[in-house]
């Protein structure tokens, strides 16, 4: 009987947890905005009894096992999980603004300083002048940090500045001894993830639920914005060097947002409202996807609050490139950074049976002995369905692939995966092969067997040469670490494009900075590929992305924002977009492919923070000019106090704005059906000498005439503004039905001192007219 009774309750008990199962798939996680100034103080004792009325009166579970996050900085409201029903209900409840899904993002070094021309040494160098960056706080918002590494350490570091509210928050394996004078502060938030991940697979990896980085991105990226001098760093021997962070005497304060199965916006809008509240200075985000409507971007949204608070926001334009339109995070508040190469090379080179000689690079520690590898069988396998031109997991043969060199192709699976994939099923070394969206662009690894990655072309040589011939034969030698020998810098392949078809008036990305082959820190414990049976320890590994290139931004910035602490982050943007260099250190343009970049590929150019610490004059914005730029691209009412809070009546605004154009540092002017001219405003102040004289220059795109009044600025005081216009007049002859007319530059430069240049990229369109369109240009 009493076992019967065991049976009856144990099955009760599986049914209400298949009930409480089933229950729970029906729910998903919302983001709820509200009218900031709708609570009543004599109603609710707090934010959070509020948002907590809303969840009492949908819903008969107990409200606070719902809600997820209450914001109030980055944004009025909360998260919380809902049914469609309860969705429903709250939709249609006073005061609630708007309601979003939680959208899942993803995340997107001992040379590249020297690269930029930063130098501890040089007296009138951006380091020098802006004292290392000390004083200022970078907030990044990533997988994390791995506090032990050497780049974190905080020797010479000045003491936590006083305005400091943030927190050492404990969890595993991590507590407040783990933060010191460098990292100031860690956070990890992770409540979205965990409701997406209640059913985990099969192949879930376990992770720190702590601010402690189980990934090794977030602090490869708080590294390369901030790290700590670090004397006789390398990957495996490769690339020996002294590593240091672009802003090196900068705090540093992490918010974990990102996990393995990617960085949600319930979470990222929760650091964000955390890291507004601390009092950071920078917020650099090397996460996103595809572009989003800024009235349904979180990011966007809880940027605009930072911006207000005077946080300069850095983005990642992501990884989709070459793909057009494909730049992400392009609120015009934010800084979008896009990648680009070094003129750093790791030569792996390989030697193929009939001769030829296929360039190639790695960083595989066989670099530690270079020479010839024994020849090998080559073997590229196709056919059938398993993917064994791409080297998945079980897709090759062991009696095919053992002690043979085997032919990758590159893309669907990581790259230093199928490297582990090759070694287990036996065999000796590997070649990655670039496919044609790749091209010739390099990204290595540090591969656990023998490896090197050739681009495109040499590939279509490689599979040439082995289905010519029955027995193909190949070595791969290696060559060290390279500097100096090959042009640098290009646009990475990879780099997210323009045009910003959500906003053609803003062109993104704003500018690229080094994201190709970047070395930085790394957690001790974790293989250079995060592979699971990689045993191989290191401090320091190479990464490659947009992911690399945002947080060399963020460092930059935070170096302006300590030489020059009143500034705003408009004012910061500027400095950076209106003083790069678009062309290479061999004096010549910068490429994308084989062909010079244009402002769609790398926006203003590549930054110089030498020449960004005192940029001679800057095109400051207030918020209330971005709400009326939201006006000018036809948002509605709505949607503006969506992303701004701000109650407006764009009618009313653009009647007294007649002629508004956002005080952008780049130019985009867009032609509708029948116009032939165009006139735009612009507005620069003063930050260099008090009396300073600027004459412009101006490269006319192509079709189109270019007229500026006046041609001449002459200021008498440090901080003054003075405005000019810019007539854009489409000459008879440009009957092109091409969208781009063209690309042309603008320029203002001191006459006392030559080298003090102001450069504005200008990209003129013709306009689409496609219906649903909100530009007005």
């Amino acid at each position: 009987m009493a076992s019967k009774t065991f049976i009856f309750c144990t099955a009760i008990l599986l049914h209400f947890f298949s009930i409480q199962t089933y229950s729970h798939q029906l729910l998903k996680t919302y983001i709820v905005q509200l009218h900031p100034k709708a609570m009543s103080p004599l109603v609710f004792a707090s934010k959070l009894h509020w948002h907590l009325s809303f969840l009492e009166e949908t819903i008969d579970d107990e409200p606070s096992s719902r809600l997820l996050y209450s914001y109030d900085s980055s944004m009025e409201g909360f998260a919380a999980q809902l049914s469609e029903h309860e969705l429903e209900v709250i939709r249609k409840m006073q005061h609630v603004v708007a309601i979003r899904p939680d959208r899942v993002h993803n995340v997107q070094t001992t040379y590249s300083y020297k690269f930029l021309g930063l130098s501890p040494t040089n007296e009138d160098g951006a380091w020098v002048k802006s004292g290392f960056g000390r004083g200022s706080i970078i907030g990044v918002l990533d997988t994390g940090v791995w506090p032990e590494s050497p780049s974190f350490n905080d020797r010479d570091m000045p003491p936590v500045p006083s305005k400091w509210r943030g927190i050492c928050q404990q969890g595993d394996d991590f507590n407040s001894s783990n933060c010191n004078k460098k990292l100031i502060g860690a956070r990890y938030f992770s409540k979205g993830h965990r409701v997406a991940s209640l059913f985990p697979t099969e192949n879930e990896v376990s992770e720190y639920v702590s601010p402690r980085d189980s990934h090794g991105h977030g602090t490869h990226t708080a590294s390369t914005a901030a790290g700590s001098t670090v004397p006789m760093a390398s990957v495996l021997g490769n690339a020996d060097g002294e590593a240091r962070g672009m802003a090196p005497g900068a705090h540093i304060a992490i918010y974990k947002v990102c996990w393995f199965s990617g960085c949600y916006s319930s979470d990222i809008l929760a650091g964000m409202d955390m890291a507004i509240r601390d009092g950071v200075d920078i917020l650099s985000l090397s996460l996103g996807g595809f572009p989003l409507p800024l009235y349904d971007d979180s990011i966007a949204i809880g940027s605009f609050r930072a911006m207000e608070h005077k946080i300069s926001v850095i983005c990642a334009a992501g990884n989709n490139g070459p793909i057009a339109n494909s730049v992400a995070n392009v609120a015009p508040w934010v800084a979008t950074v896009g990648a680009s190469t070094l003129d750093r090379r790791f030569p792996a080179v390989v030697h193929i049976g009939n001769g030829k000689i296929l360039y190639g690079e790695s960083m595989y520690p066989g670099n530690f002995h270079p020479g010839a590898q024994k020849r090998l069988e080559v073997v590229y396998l196709t056919g059938g369905d398993r993917g064994s031109n791409y080297c998945f997991k079980g897709s090759l043969p062991k009696d095919k692939v053992q002690g043979k060199m085997v032919v990758c192709d590159r893309g669907v699976n990581g790259r230093a995966e199928k490297g582990q994939v090759v070694k287990e099923s036996g065999g000796a070394a590997m070649i990655l092969a670039n496919t044609e969206i790749n091209e010739e662009e390099d990204s290595v690894d540090t591969h656990v067997l023998p490896a090197t990655l050739i681009g495109f072309s040499e590939a279509v040589q490689l599979k040439t040469y082995i289905n010519s011939t029955r027995r193909p034969m190949g070595r791969i030698i290696f060559g060290g670490t390279v500097i100096g020998k090959s042009r640098g810098p290009s646009v990475a392949q990879f780099s997210s494009r323009g045009p910003n078809f959500l906003d053609p008036v803003i062109p993104k990305p704003d500018v690229i900075a080094p994201g190709v082959n970047i070395i930085a820190a790394w957690p001790q414990n974790l293989g250079p590929s995060s592979l699971p049976q990689d045993n191989r320890r290191v401090n320091f590994t190479v990464m490659s992305g947009t992911s690399m290139a945002c947080p060399h931004v963020g460092g930059l910035a935070a170096l302006i924002r300590s030489a020059h602490p009143k500034w705003s982050p408009a004012a910061i943007k500027s400095a950076l977009m209106t003083s790069t260099d678009i062309t290479d250190h061999h004096g010549k343009p910068i490429m994308d492919g084989n062909k010079p970049a244009g402002i769609l590929a790398m926006g203003a150019g590549h930054v110089n923070p030498e020449r960004a610490i005192e940029p001679g004059l800057i095109y400051d914005i207030t918020p209330n000019e971005y709400i009326m730029h939201l006006c000018t691209i036809k948002y509605t009412n709505s949607e503006i106090f969506t992303i701004t809070h701000r109650n407006v009546s764009c009618p009313d605004i653009m009647k007294k704005n007649k002629g508004f154009s956002l005080n952008y540092p780049s130019i985009s002017v867009t032609f509708k059906s029948g116009m032939t001219s165009k006139m735009i405003k612009r507005r620069v102040t003063n930050v260099g000498k008090p009396s300073s004289v600027y004459t412009v220059k101006v490269v006319a795109p192509e079709g189109v005439k270019v007229r500026v009044r006046p041609r001449r600025l002459s200021f008498s005081r440090s901080n003054q503004s003075l405005s000019y216009r810019v007539w854009f007049i489409m000459k008879k002859s440009s009957g092109s039905k091409r969208a781009t007319l063209g690309q042309g530059q603008l320029t203002w430069t001191n006459v006392k001192d030559s080298r003090i240049k102001i450069r504005s990229p200008i990209l003129v369109t013709k306009s689409s007219n496609k219906k649903g369109s909100h530009n007005n240009n």
